[in-house]
């Protein structure tokens, strides 16, 4: 390799991570504006022209959004925990097996199955609003956290079943057979030995999930009608009036409420990446 050419790929590595760099500072520009907004007054915030850095810092928002009368904001945390950390374990026990046999199996009426899967994926809770809620106050469970824990598996699982089901038909059936031929039975093969060679691709569904999850607001707004049962996504819109607005407490809910769900990227951004670019290199 001639020194012209260790030049020329040194150049487009820097002009790659300065593009790079740029890109991410676009991206991230609207999360520090909101950071820095959640540390100033509402006088500060309305003031015009405005100011990106605070002129007096306000940490103590983070502490005054929870006493606010507006909205219980510690039950409301709460309940985007259970509601997400529910939803996101219903869809994946559904799931799972779903793929996994639809990916094993050519049973009749397979292909309808699939597509009405698909189906189900195109249609959004609030088209369906009127109808769960017709249905829930006929179980008796309107209202509740368990209406929502549905409503989240249920509009999640059809993306859960169509990357599962891939993941699990990529798996070569060699291996099930000789799993099997070692005395594991069907469900022990799928435990021991399929299930660890896609987790990759459960880890994938399973952020996807959390994420839509925990930023759910359509169906509880119609849904949750008393104020503690309520997701962050929903208690937001409290701090929002016909005549004012305030902001600082807006930004700190949004702030806090990214938090979560940045720790979990975190946690598992190796597997995450692994599990979207499976198959792509032979």
């Amino acid at each position: 390799m001639t020194d012209r050419t260790r030049r020329a790929r040194a150049r487009r590595r820097w002009d790659l991570t300065a593009i790079g760099l740029l890109l991410a500072l676009v991206f991230l520009l609207p999360f520090v504006v909101m950071v820095l907004g959640s540390l100033k007054s509402q006088a500060e915030i309305l003031r015009i022209p405005p100011t990106y850095l605070p002129q007096s810092w306000h940490p103590d928002n983070y502490l005054r959004m929870w006493r606010t009368p507006e909205t219980p904001l510690p039950f409301n945390l709460v309940s985007t925990l259970v509601m997400t950390v529910g939803g996101t374990v219903l869809a994946l026990a559904v799931a799972i097996p779903a793929a996994y046999y639809s990916a094993r199996q050519r049973f009749p009426g397979r292909a309808a199955f699939l597509a009405t899967v698909l189906v189900t994926q195109m249609l959004q809770p609030t088209v369906l609003a009127t109808g769960l809620l017709r249905e829930f106050f006929a179980l008796g469970i309107n209202d509740t956290w368990l209406a929502m824990i549905l409503v989240n598996a249920a509009f999640n699982l059809a993306f859960a079943i169509w990357i599962l089901h891939s993941f699990f038909a990529s798996i070569p059936v060699e291996i099930e057979e000789a799993a099997q031929l070692d005395g594991l039975n069907r469900l022990q093969t799928l435990l021991r030995v399929s299930l660890p060679l896609v987790w990759p691709g459960v880890v994938t569904a399973t952020i996807f999930v959390v994420v839509a999850c925990w930023n759910e607001f359509a169906a509880s707004l119609v849904l949750l009608t008393t104020p503690e049962n309520q997701p962050l996504s929903v208690a937001l819109t409290k701090f929002v009036g016909q005549y004012d607005t305030a902001w600082q407490y807006v930004f700190a809910i949004s702030s806090l409420a990214i938090v979560p769900v940045v720790i979990l990227f975190a946690l598992i951004e190796r597997r995450l990446v692994a599990g979207l670019t499976t198959g792509s290199v032979r």
